[in-house]
């Protein structure tokens, strides 16, 4: 069980931020903080339905491919893309050219095209657990996969239409968002630190 680790810096990092300088970005400055906005959730809810099977580092080194390719994941722009748009999407080498998730990227923004504003961001964030209830994982196998709130969001989302979002991605959205902490007890990123 790996606790956290030294990075160049000196500074105690989760294990797995150290692995590349893109991991280690992404870890300091983005993993864990709050997102809030429909648009940044929906961006946030697709990468990790595209990351289902995959590395999280393949999605994160093609975000801005993902980015230009979805309209910058804006909701209604999404929602209005066309057969033409998918078959330029199924064509595209920036983002992962996988038909299901492509059709449920697209799916998902129809359904969430007919939602209130701040509807998405007030469903997923009621979904999260009191942080002073959690302990700080110490080791990453305290890090769960799936929790009972990740589980019911999954099942929340699923009973209003979205698609390709179980409880495993669910939890991991959370986790990206800040929905929880999972930094690791000793790492400097722990709480939204800042990291020098």
């Amino acid at each position: 069980m790996s606790g956290a680790e030294a990075a160049a810096d000196g500074g105690l990092r989760c294990p797995w931020g150290l692995a590349t300088e893109d991991y280690l970005v992404y870890h300091d400055t983005e993993w864990g903080r709050p997102v809030h906005g429909d648009d940044a959730l929906f961006e946030r809810l697709c990468l990790e339905a595209f990351q289902s099977g995959l590395s999280w580092l393949t999605i994160l080194r093609r975000r801005e491919g993902f980015r230009s390719a979805f309209a910058g994941f804006s909701i209604p722009k999404v929602a209005a893309f066309t057969d033409e748009d998918r078959e330029r999407l199924l064509a595209d080498a920036g983002i992962i050219r996988n038909r299901a998730k492509i059709d449920a990227t697209l799916a998902n923004a129809r359904t969430l095209s007919g939602w209130q504003d701040g509807e998405l961001d007030e469903l997923i964030w009621s979904h999260a657990p009191d942080r002073e209830s959690r302990p700080a994982p110490r080791v990453l196998g305290d890090v769960a996969a799936v929790t009972a709130e990740s589980t019911a969001l999954s099942k929340d989302l699923k009973k209003r239409g979205l698609r390709f979002i179980g409880p495993t991605t669910a939890y991991a959205l959370m986790q990206a968002c800040g929905l929880v902490d999972d930094h690791l007890a000793d790492c400097v990123a722990r709480g939204g630190g800042s990291v020098a």
